[in-house]
């Protein structure tokens, strides 16, 4: 599926360089996406939604308190509206039965669930609600470099209670799933103070990616199979 500069954005949303690279890896994964059955988790403006039904999926999107107005009138826009079902979930307590889902997919997430424990709790959540053979489909927000932490305690208004998460704890949390593969992204564009200014700066990352320690990054998805 080719991905326009507008369809990104109504996907991704922000730091779209950086973040859409987690399409990518998806697609490159070999998952069959056309009639499967997916649950899309933190849904607030129906991104990841969208790109589920546009690969084919039968797709819940669902948020915390349900999704907005605004990712209505994407799905509808796009056309895919009959694909797309609404629901309001907590990712600590998913509201259907287990092995119910071919694909689960959540970004930026779990880091505001604030505690460990709890962000192992959702992804077990998670495991139990798909199907043998389903896969978690995932980008989230790394600890990254002493640079980003300092900077998000300065400017991030919700840096008090997010909890970013480790290369290593990613892996722990998806320790349960047979299967587990990641790949990290992003640096500079994490400092953009608007879309114009991360896109420069995501383009620099691509430069940068190889020459940096993968826990520099700021940004790791990751595919785990049941």
């Amino acid at each position: 599926m080719e991905l326009t500069n507008q369809l990104l954005s109504d996907i991704i949303e922000w730091d779209i360089v950086n973040w859409s690279k987690s399409l990518a890896f998806f697609e490159k994964s070999g998952i069959e996406f056309d009639g499967k059955k997916a649950l899309a988790i933190g849904e607030r403006h129906g991104g990841l939604s969208l790109w589920l039904a546009l690969n084919g999926a039968e797709v819940i999107s669902t948020d915390l308190n349900g999704v907005s107005e605004e990712a209505k009138k994407k799905h509808r826009a796009h056309g895919v509206s009959e694909k797309v079902s609404y629901s309001n979930q907590n990712i600590l307590s998913i509201d259907y039965p287990d092995n119910s889902f071919d694909i689960v997919m959540f970004k930026s997430v779990i880091g505001a669930l604030g505690k460990k424990e709890l962000q192992q709790q959702a992804i077990c959540e998670i495991h139990r609600v798909l199907k043998q053979g389903g896969v978690l489909l995932f980008s989230e927000n790394l600890v990254s470099s002493p640079l980003h932490g300092w900077l998000r305690k300065k400017f991030i208004r919700w840096a008090s209670y997010w909890r970013y998460i480790s290369i290593g704890e990613a892996k722990e949390y998806c320790s349960g799933f047979s299967s587990y593969n990641y790949n990290t992204a992003g640096f500079l564009g994490a400092f953009g103070r608007s879309e114009g200014q991360r896109a420069i700066l995501g383009r620099f990352d691509g430069f940068l990616h190889g020459l940096l320690p993968q826990n520099y990054h700021y940004i790791i998805f990751g595919i785990a199979k049941k």
